[in-house]
């Protein structure tokens, strides 16, 4: 199955119909490459605040407050761009309104058939807390697609290993991860907690990111990290765990992974990382002895 993922170059859209005519035009190069899956970085709907006036663009709590009207058109377009494309569409993040007036940053998966999933971010960042509108989500979930069981760890979420377990444990075998990063040190960090699920689970790991600089958002000022899909380093597999990466510049990257590779190597690789999880959870080590 080839996988494809963004490493989106922010811009400053004149209006809603602009942001989804790149969006349509991108989707269907992706699906005229074959690419049965397609996955955007997180807080891409952000992407529209630029299309709004320069204070309430430059105002985080003013511009989230902006986007709720424009919700429903924005599931319609991913919906429409899964349906017509015939690939499945991870439409990044949108920051949706609760009713207790806070956000959860949403990531939703749109189907070719019309199905849709979607997975809250669980862990916040210090910019999210900061910004005092924003919430953590409650419910971990896995889709049970036509392309498998995928789930969505979105950014900074891609650092606890246990969220990635749970949804591993309920049959996910392709981990999605959007993510926006400001600072060559969170794009490290995101990237290594991508390497790390995909270790220890013995699955796919596939990182959308963020690129380029717009000056006019608290938010997406400033962009760094590559777009990758990870694997574990094992038979058969890349050595350095990385199936594909984009370049600098560019904005897909394409990998074809084969889940049945993967079971063979948690069947019968060099380790047995998802099998062995276990094993660090026994009686005998779960408190460390200090030694003196």
């Amino acid at each position: 199955m080839r996988v494809a993922c963004a490493q989106w170059p922010i811009a400053a859209p004149a209006d809603f119909a602009g942001h989804a005519a790149r969006l349509q035009r991108e989707v269907g190069a992706v699906a005229a490459q074959g690419a049965a899956l397609a996955v955007f970085p997180e807080y891409l709907a952000l992407e529209l605040a630029g299309s709004f006036a320069d204070e309430c663009r430059r105002d985080f709590a003013a511009s989230l407050a902006a986007l709720q009207p424009l919700y429903a058109d924005w599931q319609a377009l991913f919906a429409g761009l899964a349906r017509d494309s015939g690939v499945h569409v991870l439409a990044g993040t949108f920051l949706l309104r609760q009713a207790n007036g806070r956000y959860r940053n949403r990531a939703e998966l749109f189907a070719p058939d019309g199905r849709r999933w979607f997975q809250d971010k669980l862990t916040l960042t210090g910019f999210e807390h900061a910004s005092g509108v924003i919430e953590r989500g409650d419910r971990l979930q896995v889709f049970d697609t036509a392309l498998g069981r995928l789930a969505v760890n979105v950014c900074y979420d891609c650092e606890f290993p246990l969220y990635a377990r749970r949804q591993y444990e309920a049959g996910a075998r392709l981990l999605l991860v959007p993510s926006c990063t400001d600072t060559p040190a969170g794009a490290t960090r995101v990237r290594v907690g991508c390497a790390a699920r995909a270790l220890e689970n013995q699955i796919h790991v596939v990182q959308s990111v963020t690129a380029g600089d717009a000056a006019w958002s608290p938010a997406l000022d400033t962009n760094t990290g590559i777009a990758a899909v990870f694997a574990p380093s094992d038979r058969g597999l890349p050595d350095d765990g990385i199936v594909a990466q984009a370049q600098p510049g560019t904005l897909w990257s394409y990998a074809d992974v084969d889940a049945d590779a993967l079971a063979r190597v948690r069947r019968d690789g060099q380790v047995a990382n998802a099998a062995d999880w276990d094993a660090q959870l026994r009686p005998d080590v779960a408190a460390a002895a200090v030694v003196r």
